[in-house]
């Protein structure tokens, strides 16, 4: 479990990725208006994706030339649970 922990803290650890979870928040998207939304390069933008989907926190799908992302609702619900169990101070609460 902690090795898991470890593995999602690093694919989370990059700003990019997290935004590329936001903007998918939307609906699904390709590689090119991702990277466009993040001024970003494609092939950065295809970099980040491919750790996202083999975390299995994103999702892909062709669509005729097109690669369409999406979330993984569940992975990432999943993914939201581990991190309340890390997180178990209660240090929001505390003045």
């Amino acid at each position: 479990m902690q090795k898991q922990n470890a593995i999602l803290f690093k694919v989370l650890s990059v700003d990019k990725r997290i935004e590329i979870i936001e903007l998918l928040k939307d609906g699904p998207q390709n590689v090119n208006v991702l990277a466009k939304k993040l001024k970003i390069s494609q092939s950065a933008a295809s970099q980040h994706l491919k750790v996202l989907k083999a975390a299995k926190l994103v999702n892909d799908e062709r669509q005729g030339y097109w690669i369409s992302y999406s979330l993984n609702k569940k992975a990432l619900e999943a993914c939201r649970q581990r991190l309340n169990r890390v997180c178990t101070c209660g240090c929001l609460g505390r003045k």
